[in-house]
Formats: structure tokens, C-alpha cells, sequence
């Protein structure tokens, strides 16, 4: 049985990656070899038959070129810093890989190269970015065309506790660079750019209460594969978040350019994220849910189409399994199984949105995501038809 499993190669063990390990090894599905720079974090895997740590720098030549000689599917889940290069050296080699290391850099730029060496790269492949552009896809999929879209979505904590009211899902650093990175989106058909943590706005979740919506830079390849003149991503918060932060940015904490205290030259992100873990730092048994809500309006046969999809996601107790690792961690495995599937027909670099336009693929994700206990409840109407269900088909 063994010899008839496939391959992994997961890059990266912390919070998503283990959890994404686990899923993949739980119903003996794959083999996989984990690698992280952290021997603790490969400790905490435990023993399973068919996984192997390999523990090591991959910012060293010699141990990324052992990795790049073992057989397999790629998972990128390293922060996003690292992501783009890894990305980059697999497409070359024609690997087929799965990614979620959300790197600043537009991977569509790789699409040349990636069609020219035959690797296929699902990019992007999170719970957002992600599953929220393959919903986007899903919308795009029922239209003729599109006037606007709207993504609201963010990972909470579910105790509240003061000053943040937040715990972090995945690394800090790409948490700050969410707080930073300009956010980019659609207004009038034009490309529009905000400043990060602008545009706050109160959003009412039922069982939830009051939360607020920020602008970040989360559409990412949808601003280059949908086309409506009206698109937006915003992230979602507890009251008050957003301007903490700013204030932390405009004081200079998230500054990437080192400052000389004495003679010692200090970066201030860095000392800000190794402080802002102390308290952000998910440990076991701290309980998180995950909102999101993808809202796209337009037309089709000229008909008024509104299309909705929603999550609400909690900590797995069962499994101890945090809810931004699984709603994260589960769409790239469930991504993986697809690809390892053989049904998977497109080629090059893939955003998830191009496997929400197929209803073969986005029937296979959701459905694999439910049987995870993750639901994504969509609505679809048609001006007087109304329909809805759990997943798209």
C-alpha cells in the first residue's frame, strides 16, 4: 500500500503547515517529507507511517538542492519573503506544485516559463487569497458579466483580549505585511491604490456582533483575471484594531529600514513582530474562528444576478485543529488532492479563480472542503429565482 501513495514535499511546519501535514497523512492518501528550519516544529508532527523531517535552512544551496532532488509534489507554505524564489526554482525545474506563501510578486508573471518547463503551480492557494478568488471564480462562471465584487474576510480570536483582540493564524511578518502593503482594487473601471488599514468600515456577522473592514491588499490575480468595474477586498477585525495599527505603522515600528541604537544596527519590523508575538502567538487550545463573506453582483441573458457565498469557521476541538490553519491549510491539500487526481486539465500557473470558472473543479474543492467540516454556504439569484446550497456545482 504504501509504494502506491504519492509524494509530498511540504515546505514549512508551523501553524497551517502541520495542519496541512497531518490532513495529508491522516487517511494515508500520501507520503510526505516536511521540512522546516525549526527542529521543534517538526517534533511537534509526532511519528507517523510514510512521514519523513528533514530539518535545514532552505536558504542554503546544498540543502534546497537535496529537497529539489526527491520526487513529488510541492507544497510552499514558507513566509512570504521566501515564497516567490521557492515558486520561482519550481516552475523552473517543471514541478507541480500547490502554494500559499502569498509573496508581494504577481505570480502570473511566471506563466511563460511555466508553460515552456510543463510545471503546473496552483498559486495562492489559501482561504484568502484563495478559496475566496475560487468563489469569485464560481460568480464570474454564472454571468455574462460582472459589475462588482466585494471580499470581506479575517481570522478572530475567539476570546477577546485586550489591548489587540487578536491572535495570529500564520507568521506575523506576512501579518504586518498586510498592515502595510498598499491595497489595491477597482473603482469606476479604474485600478485604484489605498493606503493599507484605510477605509474602515462596521460589519455586522449574525452570532458574532459588530466588526471592522479595512482596505488590505487581497485581490491580488483577480485584478487581472475578473474583469467588473467594482472590486474591493477588505479584512475584518475586532473594533478598534485597525487604527492600533496604524498608529503602530506611522510611528515607524513596521519600518523595514534599520535603525542604529548605539552600534548596533536593530530593523524595526523585526523587533516589532518578535514583540507582537508574545501576545499573537496561537497556542494550543486558544480557540479562533474564520469569517468571510464573497458578495458579486451582475448580469446574465440580461437578468440581474446576485451571487453570495459565506463561511463561519471554528476551532476544530476534536482534532485541535486552530480554524484559520484549517480553512487555510485544507483548501491547498484539498487543491493538492485535485492535482494529484490526474482530472486537473489546465496547465501553468493556475489562481484559483480559473478553477472556480470549471464547475468539475470547484464541485471537487467544495465538496472536499465539507467533508473537512468546512462549509461554504452559497446563494445564487436570478432576479425572481432564488436558489442555494452548500456547495457549487
Amino acid at each position: 500500500m504504501m509504494e502506491s501513495r504519492k509524494h509530498v514535499i511540504a515546505l514549512g511546519a508551523g501553524l497551517v503547515g502541520s495542519a496541512m501535514i497531518r490532513d495529508l497523512l491522516r487517511e494515508q492518501e500520501f507520503t510526505v517529507t516536511a521540512v522546516d528550519i525549526d527542529p521543534r516544529k517538526l517534533d511537534r508532527l509526532g511519528e507517523h507511517a510514510g512521514l519523513e523531517k528533514r530539518c535545514g535552512d532552505i536558504r542554503e544551496a546544498g540543502f534546497l538542492d537535496q529537497l529539489w532532488a526527491v520526487d513529488g509534489f510541492i507544497l510552499n507554505a514558507v513566509p512570504g519573503h521566501l515564497g516567490f524564489g521557492l515558486l520561482r526554482q519550481a516552475v523552473e525545474r517543471g514541478r507541480a506544485l500547490v502554494d500559499i506563501c502569498f509573496a508581494p510578486e504577481d505570480p502570473l508573471s511566471l506563466q511563460e516559463l511555466a508553460l515552456k518547463t510543463g510545471s503546473r503551480a496552483i498559486v495562492d492557494m489559501g482561504v484568502a487569497p484563495g478559496m475566496s478568488n475560487l468563489l469569485s471564480g464560481c460568480a464570474a462562471r454564472e454571468m455574462d458579466e460582472m459589475h462588482s465584487l466585494r471580499i470581506l474576510v479575517g481570522g478572530l480570536p475567539r476570546e477577546r483580549v485586550k489591548p489587540f483582540e487578536y491572535k495570529a493564524g500564520f507568521s506575523p511578518v506576512d501579518v504586518i505585511e498586510e498592515y502595510t502593503r498598499p491595497a489595491r482594487f477597482v473603482e469606476g473601471g479604474r485600478l485604484v491604490t489605498r493606503e493599507a488599514l484605510s477605509g474602515v468600515e462596521r460589519v455586522d456577522i449574525a452570532g458574532l456582533g459588530s466588526l471592522e473592514a479595512f482596505n488590505s491588499d487581497g485581490l491580488r490575480t483577480l485584478l487581472s483575471t475578473i474583469e467588473a468595474p467594482d472590486m474591493i477586498e477588505k479584512t475584518l477585525r475586532y473594533p478598534g484594531h485597525a487604527e492600533m495599527m496604524r498608529l503602530f505603522r506611522d510611528t515607524g515600528l513596521f519600518d523595514e529600514k534599520p535603525l542604529r541604537l548605539g552600534d548596533t544596527p536593530v530593523v524595526p519590523r523585526e523587533l516589532t513582530s518578535a514583540l507582537l508575538f508574545r501576545h499573537w502567538e496561537m497556542r494550543e487550545g486558544d480557540e479562533d474562528l474564520t469569517v468571510m463573506r464573497v458578495m458579486a453582483e451582475g448580469r446574465k441573458d440580461h437578468r440581474r444576478v446576485i451571487f453570495a457565498a459565506a463561511l463561519f469557521d471554528e476551532y476544530d476541538r476534536e482534532l485541535g485543529v486552530h480554524s484559520m490553519a484549517r480553512t487555510t491549510g485544507y483548501a491547498a491539500t484539498s487543491a493538492l488532492r485535485l492535482l494529484a487526481s490526474g482530472r486537473l486539465g489546465l496547465k501553468g500557473i493556475i489562481p484559483p479563480e480559473a478553477l472556480g470558472r470549471k464547475a468539475e473543479y470547484s464541485t471537487f474543492m467544495l465538496e472536499d472542503q465539507q467533508r473537512r467540516g468546512i462549509a461554504y454556504h452559497i446563494t445564487l439569484e436570478r432576479e425572481e429565482d432564488w436558489s442555494s446550497g452548500e456547495c457549487g456545482g
